[in-house]
């Protein structure tokens, strides 16, 4: 099976359509999918469902599907970054379904593993339980949360093989394992594409049977989200 296309448009060709959930990987700027994101952005697909733990920045990342208004919900843990996002959704126009970010990366592990929900005490009590079945377990209370299944997951990896296996690098290691596995179709962009036997088998993070397309988009700029620095004393 064929699994390696030569850029974001082909690889997502066929697998697009309207009112679909994605899940999209990245922790602020760090391992987010950007090429796949601008090809999604290009296709013109909308009334999307987005899972991811953020919603990029202006800009960027899942930013510039907000830009398009071609992302109906989010699912997500923290939205701080993006003023438009946050336009949209006090006028009306966009729908948020607010996870803590433990459950999130939950939500995704149990979707990918076949566990429909699962009871967590992250939420009890609080404005995150209201409609939630609620259960004791030795005298605590734990609220249901259901696992996650999208209809398509965008990740990116450092390196990959020609059979899908795939290496995170450092921190681009958050959400994007586990959203690799909880999508029907999955599609990776790497920075390094390798031939299939290359990489050390106890190092590949996600097996290439969950991936079933992929990209070479090369060492892309590291963006950095916010720029901190202090003046140094004169000498």
């Amino acid at each position: 099976m064929k699994k390696v296309y030569p850029d974001a448009k082909s690889a997502l060709a066929g697998v697009l359509k309207d009112g679909m959930m994605i899940m999209a990987g990245g922790f602020g700027l760090c391992g987010m999918p950007g090429t796949l994101i601008e090809a999604i952005r290009d296709s013109g697909v909308k009334n999307l469902t987005c899972v991811s733990n953020n919603a990029g920045i202006d800009g960027a990342g899942l930013g510039l599907l907000l830009e398009t208004r071609q992302i109906k919900k989010m699912i997500a843990s923290y939205v701080g970054e993006n003023k438009l996002f946050a336009q949209q959704f006090l006028a009306g126009e966009l729908e948020i379904e607010f996870n803590p970010q433990g459950t999130l990366a939950e939500r995704m592990r149990a979707g990918g593993a076949g566990i429909p929900a699962f009871f967590t005490k992250t939420g009890v009590g609080t404005d995150i339980a209201k409609g939630k079945e609620e259960r004791e377990f030795n005298g605590e209370r734990y609220i249901m949360e259901t696992g996650l299944i999208a209809d398509l997951a965008v990740v990116h990896a450092w390196k990959g093989d020609t059979e899908g296996n795939l290496v995170y690098r450092k921190t681009a290691r958050n959400f994007n394992p586990m959203m690799a596995t909880a999508a029907k179709v999955t599609v990776a962009e790497v920075e390094q594409l390798v031939p299939a036997g290359e990489l050390d088998p106890d190092h590949i993070h996600t097996p290439g049977i969950f991936v079933k397309r992929i990209i070479e988009v090369g060492s892309a700029k590291k963006r950095i989200e916010f720029r901190n620095t202090r003046p140094r004393p004169s000498a």
